[in-house]
């Protein structure tokens, strides 16, 4: 055996750490999980959990699901973290998943009218 050999295991986590190594790796860490659930009389979202950018801001992510639920362009979309509080619009989505995600998912509640906060 040389000194060179790798164990399977040894390999996948030099594949985490180094994302320029691998391009499907680097992918993986662009996107996130996000788990987007309605409240109150808002319409629910067929699809729940959608990988969206880490850069992406909470604005752009309303504004897609307004599109999405074909909203009135009158009509506001509110978008809260974990049930309590409102994140601001220029915020981005990478960094709540890093300080508020659980299971590898962000879960965000979205509303037609305030609810908390």
């Amino acid at each position: 055996m040389s000194d060179n050999a790798e164990s399977p295991t040894e390999t996948q986590k030099e594949e985490l750490h180094s994302p320029s190594e691998n391009s499907a790796t680097s992918e993986e860490k662009k996107k996130i999980d996000v788990l987007l659930k309605a409240v109150g009389d808002t319409p629910i979202m067929k699809t729940k959990k959608w990988a969206v950018d880490r850069g992406r801001t909470v604005q752009s992510l309303a504004q897609f699901i307004s599109r999405f639920l074909k909203l009135d362009a009158n009509e506001q979309l509110f978008i809260y973290v974990h049930q309590s509080f409102a994140p601001s619009p220029d915020q981005e989505v990478g960094v709540l998943f890093d300080c508020f995600s659980s299971d590898g998912k962000l879960v965000l509640h979205y509303c037609k009218s305030q609810a908390w906060g």
